[in-house]
């Protein structure tokens, strides 16, 4: 299942632009994007940065945010039911968020437990789904999005370069620090990278660096670090738990979407011997179907040619066309003039109708007043006859392949055709 993971870049923030005044700066959207792709979740198969439209195609799309765009929150998760938990947190979180609650986006860690410490992962709502919004304007569209770095034991230090930003004349070295009491990202710079890591560093932290950061961490640790590349750290990222997608922001897939979905999955590397199953059911069924076709033909030929020759020796005077156009009809025609020749009624005659009839006929009721006669079908006047005794004829005369119809004061008798329903 191939995955590619891109970077959100860092959310641009209120910078001193002139003494005394303060703006905020454009937004980056619709900007290049980092992303690194990898064919199974785990190696790292190329890296780049190029605009949305431009990203590669993968079954599975993961959005990492900047370490320092997420903040961190320990409380302990509200008992509300899943409809109401986002106020639930919002009401908790009230004193400790810097901003109104509904500008800020919350997720709670995967497996939490109501009633149970958990982190809470603050991000401000209205930039993250317009980040989300380029992304599926440019047929992006992101399963998962999380965190750079998250509360961890034992801690990770890792250091990056700060990117310049307008204005600035330096880029400077970045300290992430995540532990269990939470995330923090800090310039080396100053004191306060210094306060917030403990000296000497709890036992089992992982120091990691980028290659233009490695000196620098070297130098400000006094001990060797591993390098660390961007692309690696995203990929690293990208295997937690943690899902930020989470109340309003959650994945929706309905309609065209859901189908997208359904056919990226279906195309994946590990639905590759289900495909391969399903078009082998289908060349099966489908050759099973022509060598059944072809058995049924074959037999159909057979008995047409079978009734030919039946016909054509039992009479051997009528054409040979005739007989390969239609052996049935001509079989049919041939008895019934042999049948009238030798003076017997058929059953469709006037003489049999009648009989059939009068052997059927309610003994309560008087001979009929009146009858008419068409080759096959007989109408006799029934005035003055009830269901009972229509109902008592019909099943009389059923079994012997008679079919009749009532209405109207008058009894209409056919022969059945072979197969319609009594």
């Amino acid at each position: 299942m191939s995955t590619l993971v891109v970077h959100i870049p860092q959310r641009r923030r209120l910078r001193s632009r002139s003494p005394g005044s303060l703006e905020p700066e454009a937004s980056r959207l619709g900007t290049e994007y980092v992303y690194v792709t990898s064919p199974d979740g785990l190696a790292l198969q190329s890296q780049g940065q190029c605009a949305a439209s431009l990203l590669p195609k993968a079954t599975t799309v993961i959005a990492v945010l900047a370490d320092a765009d997420v903040s961190w929150h320990r409380i302990t998760l509200p008992k509300a039911p899943a409809a109401r938990l986002r106020a639930a947190l919002g009401g908790v979180l009230e004193e400790a968020l810097l901003e109104d609650q509904a500008d800020v986006h919350l997720a709670i860690a995967p497996q939490s437990s109501p009633g149970q410490p958990t982190w809470v992962a603050a991000v401000a709502h209205q930039w993250l789904k317009a980040e989300i919004a380029a992304l599926e304007k440019a047929d992006v569209f992101v399963d998962r999005i999380v965190p750079m770095a998250w509360p961890d034991d034992p801690p990770i230090g890792h250091f990056a370069e700060l990117n310049a930003e307008e204005g600035e004349s330096t880029e400077g070295i970045a300290l992430h620090w995540a532990h269990a009491d939470g995330v923090a990202s800090v310039r080396l710079q100053g004191g306060l990278a210094r306060s917030i890591v403990p000296s000497p560093a709890p036992q089992g932290t992982r120091w990691s660096a980028t290659p233009g950061a490695a000196a620098a961490a070297e130098q400000w640790l006094g001990t060797s670090v591993n390098v660390f590349p961007p692309g690696h750290r995203m990929l690293q990222a990208a295997r937690t738990l943690w899902n930020l997608r989470q109340f309003d922001l959650a994945r929706r897939t309905r309609g065209a979407r859901a189908l997208r979905d359904s056919l990226r999955k279906l195309f994946s590397p590990e639905w590759r011997p289900v495909r391969f199953g399903l078009g082998a059911l289908v060349l099966a069924q489908i050759v099973g179907l022509n060598l059944w076709a072809w058995h049924q033909q074959g037999a159909i030929a057979a008995k047409r040619v079978a009734m030919q020759s039946l016909v054509k020796s039992a009479f051997p005077k009528v054409s040979e066309l005739d007989i390969q156009r239609d052996a049935a009809a001509v079989m049919q025609r041939e008895t019934t003039n042999l049948r009238a020749l030798a003076g017997r009624p058929g059953d469709t005659d006037l003489e049999a109708m009648l009989q059939a009839a009068s052997s059927a006929w309610p003994a309560e009721r008087p001979a009929t007043d009146n009858l008419r006669f068409e080759p096959g079908k007989l109408t006799l006047s029934a005035s003055g006859w009830n269901e009972a005794q229509i109902e008592q004829f019909r099943s009389v005369l059923r079994p012997g392949g008679w079919q009749v119809e009532a209405g109207e004061g008058r009894l209409t008798l056919t022969r059945a055709r072979i197969g319609a329903p009594s």
